[in-house]
């Protein structure tokens, strides 16, 4: 009988992801815990990122920016070596947070290496890390396996760290996943820190996901134009309610 080489390796897969889900604490994403990072996601390393196409993950990028400025989070800065070919953070990014801290290191590969973004974050004396960076299995992962190891608990987003090629991609969201970093997309960040679309934070969310989540933005259009000047079109008074 031939060995179903496929099938083992999915049973094996999954008897993995079993043991790991066994062992996981659901922990929630706090408002009054959380610092966002924006990790070496400088202009000359966006062409290395290409497992998204560029138009959309530049987008990603600043609306990962975005976060600390819609919800009033702690942000942190970081460059690699930015006066060669990394280049800077985008002006955008930058003109959000004038008066954060901007550590600009000038040779460490992983941040949590530099003594002056270490301090940084543990100054601000928050232990829940949002980040995402340039690239995916190099800048982001080794900050948040470094992160996980130091005690914070660590919240990826995966829609804004790129990296050169899906296959990367996936594996280092998986290393990152033994390590017990939080790999979620942007709307599962929001959706954590916000809770409640009734909460005094939420009041001002939608014009700004009308902006970096247009499909949220758009669905909350097509509700308020129903609402002021819709009107039913023969036959949809029959649809089910």
């Amino acid at each position: 009988m031939k060995l179903n080489v496929f099938s083992t390796l999915t049973a094996a897969a999954f008897m993995a992801g079993t043991a790991l889900a066994d062992s996981f604490a659901w922990e929630r994403l706090e408002l009054n815990n959380s610092i966002l990072v924006v990790v070496d996601i400088q202009e000359g390393l966006y062409n290395l990122a290409r497992d998204f196409d560029p138009t959309v993950f530049v987008h990603n990028t600043f609306a990962h920016a975005s976060i600390g400025k819609a919800f009033n989070l702690p942000v942190v800065l970081t460059t690699s070596t930015e006066t060669g070919p990394n280049g800077p953070l985008p002006q955008e990014i930058l003109d959000l947070y004038p008066d954060a801290p901007l550590i600009k290191r000038p040779g460490e590969i992983n941040a949590w290496d530099n003594a002056e973004f270490r301090e940084a974050i543990i100054s601000l004396n928050r232990t829940q890390i949002i980040l995402a960076g340039i690239v995916t299995d190099v800048c982001t992962a080794f900050l948040a396996r470094s992160l996980r190891a130091a005690g914070y608990s660590v919240w990826a987003n995966i829609e804004a760290s790129g990296t050169t090629s899906t296959l990367i991609r996936d594996i280092a969201n998986a290393q990152m996943l033994r390590a017990g970093v939080n790999v979620v997309s942007f709307f599962d960040i929001v959706g954590e820190l916000m809770r409640d679309w009734r909460a005094p934070v939420a009041k001002n969310l939608l014009p700004w996901l009308d902006t970096y989540m247009p499909a949220v933005g758009m669905t909350a259009r097509a509700h308020r134009a129903a609402i002021e000047k819709g009107a039913l079109i023969p036959g949809e008074d029959k649809l089910p309610s």
